[in-house]
């Protein structure tokens, strides 16, 4: 459950407008989407300790492109465009391996780690063959919270404004995420889902709580104020994180004691939960002992996959693999929060092809804020948002008086 900004109740109508149906199962929509949100702005990728030694690789898919992530011998993680600069073949054509260097299986076409073409049969007679210039085309690459994260883009968005912003915002300030130092813990346990639903519908679920009085038994019981139906992290404007309820230990799934509390959170972080949602496809939840990390990876317009993370302190996850230590309750909590709402979303994608519908559905007070995505995601994508005729429709009412 994603708690996003939402100062004070907005004037006007009660309920607001969402984007039409079509924008949530239109094909020609979804690629414009890749082509202007994932390809352009920062996607959280995979852990940077899942790639420990040099020569340790995976895949990912980001928008359209299939993109290798390196750990190199010379320069920290790299990544590159899977494409051999030869003909285009795959060159890494599993998941994720292990080697000396990245070959292409089709011309032998050898790249080192750092990209560069180091080999290929006959090379030596195109002494003119740059090496650099025909090298892996790479990526751009920055580590934050123990994670890599790529941009696809020529000039990537600025880092510290594109998703230090989001923390700003949700947070107050980049140290208060600091104290849960998310870069030194390790992971105890992920799962992936694949969630037959638009990558929309996903942000907005969790960008709101209206629902989780109707869905999320378990969390409402351990979070009581959930159950009001309000998703704001803000308060008279001030930081607020949803506190635990008076009989609950820990954010498990039966309230009982969860594991070691990490040792640098602050006063007001014992006993609260605070979320942060990292557009475009990124949710980062906090609680004292332990954080949970979504990402995103849109497949098709009715199709997601959503990798989740547990992270717990290092000395935590040395005891959970040697099986000294249980913290399948503190799993099964947000395990079944995601369960129950990607249900939910899988149940609303059909609908959004009825004509019932096509001009859209409604947004309550409570939910308002939601609107904010929509107009970030018309903007992404060069399109004139709903807020333009809000502002243009107050104005003109104004004038009228």
């Amino acid at each position: 459950m994603i708690i996003d900004h939402l100062d004070e109740p907005l004037p006007g109508s009660s309920l607001r407008s969402t984007p039409p149906g079509d924008t949530y199962t239109d094909p020609e929509i979804f690629a414009q989407e890749q082509a202007a949100i994932f390809e352009k702005m920062w996607n959280c990728v995979l852990r940077a300790d899942s790639l420990p030694s040099a020569g340790e690789w995976k895949k990912v898919t980001i928008g359209r492109e299939e993109i290798i992530v390196v750990r190199t011998r010379r320069s920290g993680i790299a990544a590159y465009y899977n494409v051999c600069r030869h003909r285009g073949m795959r060159v890494c054509t599993t998941d994720q391996g292990r080697s000396k260097t990245l070959q292409c299986g089709y011309h032998a076409w050898t790249y080192a780690l750092e990209g560069e073409l180091v080999a290929a049969p006959n090379l030596t007679s195109m002494p003119d063959v740059d090496n650099k210039a025909y090298g892996l085309r790479p990526v751009h690459v920055r580590e934050w919270l123990g994670y890599v994260w790529v941009c696809l883009a020529d000039i990537p968005p600025d880092f510290d404004q594109a998703v230090l912003g989001e923390v700003r915002t949700s947070f107050g300030e980049v140290e208060s995420i600091d104290n849960y130092g998310i870069e030194n813990l390790a992971c105890g346990e992920t799962k992936t889902y694949d969630v037959q639903a638009n990558w929309k519908l996903i942000i907005e679920n969790f960008m709101e709580c209206y629902h989780c009085a109707t869905i999320h038994p378990e969390l409402t019981e351990v979070i009581p104020e959930f159950a009001d139906g309000l998703a704001s992290q803000r308060e008279n404007g001030e930081v607020h994180g949803a506190a635990f309820g008076s009989e609950i230990d820990g954010f498990t799934v039966d309230g009982s004691s969860g594991v070691s509390e990490l040792p640098a959170i602050a006063p007001d972080q014992e006993r609260k939960y605070y979320a942060i949602t990292v557009r475009p496809q990124v949710f980062i939840n906090t609680v004292p002992d332990h954080v949970i990390l979504h990402r995103m990876f849109p497949v098709s317009e009715s199709r997601t996959i959503v990798e989740c993370d547990w992270l717990f302190l290092p000395e935590v996850v040395e005891q959970i693999r040697a099986g000294s230590l249980d913290v399948s309750k503190s799993v099964e909590l947000f395990h079944r929060v995601n369960q129950q709402d990607f249900e939910a979303c899988e149940q609303t994608q059909p609908s959004m092809s009825s004509k019932v519908y096509a001009s859209g559905g409604a947004l309550v007070p409570s939910e308002h804020h939601i609107s904010e995505f929509h107009d970030w995601w018309y903007e992404a994508l060069g399109w004139r948002a709903p807020k333009e005729a809000r502002d243009e429709q107050a104005t003109a009412a104004q004038a009228s008086r």
